[in-house]
């Protein structure tokens, strides 16, 4: 392993002692550090010409510099440089390849930072790529559940609550609140990004520096939306953005758990009602007759791991104003939460499409009981009754509901947002509003 960059002797980087504590300390830390070291490396260029600008490095130190960084982009992008057990960290690594490629120019780049409001810059440039691709994940989605509920607008669906048959619907409606929900998601992923989106670039270990620091410039070269200006506050918002990352992949897999319990009971044989495409099923290694939904299985059980990135991350968080080294543990919780998060997400768009729906099982399932509702509705619009009259007079007359038709029902519940008035078009503005904004 490379010299600690804290360390205060000069003659034991190799010792047994020393490699042991610094496995238990980092081991896991510098595998992770792979997902940030890209955002890191932009933040150092930037944090550079910081110093340039004050006076701390001349042009062609800077110069250097940023050559050498953009070199270390691509060897670590092709495999030549590789972030291992030789580093504690993305950052010492940095510091360990400037100082090997440049020598004393190199040494300098530590000024006016802390590995500190390192990480923190790189762990925020990273939540906000994260979140601008759920907003685009969640944008796919919706996009595709509205043009399924266009193409099913009035195929019928029974509507179920309690499990238990309740009235007629439709699948368009069923794509119809799956695409709003989406829509939802997409736009609170908005919100948050530019909830986060400061910089704590050049708060250092938390309590600033004796230097002018241009942090406005840096501001706006990471395209920040404002800096964040009290450094303390800077450390102690680590953790708490990345829960509200987490916070909404949650949600987003929370529809999708949803979504996927459905068509978990829709594809059983019981119902009938849908198949799911055959790259999305399996088969079982001694029943030759199955056909199993594992990746709709799989999706349904993914918010298990939100949740449990969520709970590490939040009980880590117990804690005194500044820097604990206990917050060094709050990056695995948010990577692997991401990660898992956002390869579930990319797979719903297909899942949908690949979806074959059996309509005439689906309107097997409709009993004459499932019009009570249209039929009381019908005698307070048509017959002047009092609504809790029609209710108890349908209830003991089901004979009245014989011959009636699904497709009738869906067409007649006109009401705004229900299957014979979807309102697609108010949440196709919804999306194509997010879309120009990204």
């Amino acid at each position: 392993m490379t010299q600690p960059l804290w360390s205060k002797s000069q003659n034991n980087a190799g010792s047994a002692l020393l490699g042991k504590i610094t496995n238990f300390m980092s081991g896991h830390d510098v595998i992770s550090d792979r997902d940030l070291l890209l955002y890191d490396i932009q933040a150092s260029k930037v944090h550079a010409e910081g110093l340039m600008k004050i006076g701390v490095l001349s042009e062609q130190e800077l110069s250097q510099i940023n050559e050498a960084l953009s070199l270390l982009s691509q060897e670590f992008a092709s495999g030549t440089f590789v972030l291992d057990e030789r580093f504690e960290d993305c950052h010492s690594a940095i510091e360990w390849y400037l100082t090997h490629k440049l020598g004393e120019t190199g040494k300098k780049i530590h000024t006016g930072r802390s590995r500190n409001d390192q990480v923190s810059t790189a762990t925020r440039l990273y939540c906000r790529d994260a979140l601008l691709r759920l907003q685009k994940q969640s944008i796919a989605i919706a996009d595709t559940c509205l043009e399924l509920a266009q193409k099913y607008e009035f195929v019928v669906l029974p509507g179920y609550t309690h499990l238990q048959r309740a009235v007629v619907s439709s699948w368009g409606m069923w794509f119809a609140a799956f695409a709003e929900s989406f829509v939802d998601n997409a736009t609170q992923a908005k919100d948050t990004h530019d909830l986060i989106n400061s910089n704590p670039l050049g708060t250092a270990a938390g309590y600033g520096v004796n230097l002018k620091l241009d942090r406005d410039y840096t501001t706006q070269a990471l395209s920040f939306n404002r800096k964040q200006v009290n450094p303390i506050y800077a450390q102690n918002s680590r953790g708490k953005i990345e829960l509200q990352v987490l916070s909404n992949f949650k949600n987003a897999l929370l529809d999708v758990r949803r979504l996927s319990w459905d068509l978990s009971l829709f594809s059983t044989a019981e119902y009938g009602f849908v198949d799911v495409g055959d790259h999305f099923s399996t088969g079982s290694s001694i029943m030759p007759n199955k056909h199993n939904p594992d990746a709709v299985e799989l999706m349904r059980a993914s918010y298990s791991q939100l949740v449990g990135a969520y709970n590490e991350l939040e009980s880590l968080l117990s804690l005194p104003s500044g820097y604990q080294r206990d917050l060094q543990n709050t990056k695995g919780a948010l990577l692997r939460g991401v990660q898992s998060a956002t390869q579930c997400l990319d797979l719903l768009p297909e899942l949908l499409q690949s979806l074959t729906i059996n309509t005439s099982r689906c309107e097997a399932a409709i009993d004459a009981s499932m019009f009570a509702t249209d039929k009381a509705v019908e005698l307070v619009i048509n017959e002047g009754m009092a609504f809790r009259d029609a209710y108890r007079h349908i209830k003991h007359n089901y004979d009245e509901l014989q011959d009636r038709q699904a497709a009738d029902s869906i067409k007649a519940r006109v009401s705004p947002g229900a299957c014979g008035d979807l309102l697609l078009v108010e949440i196709s503005d919804r999306l194509k509003a997010l879309k120009s904004e990204l």
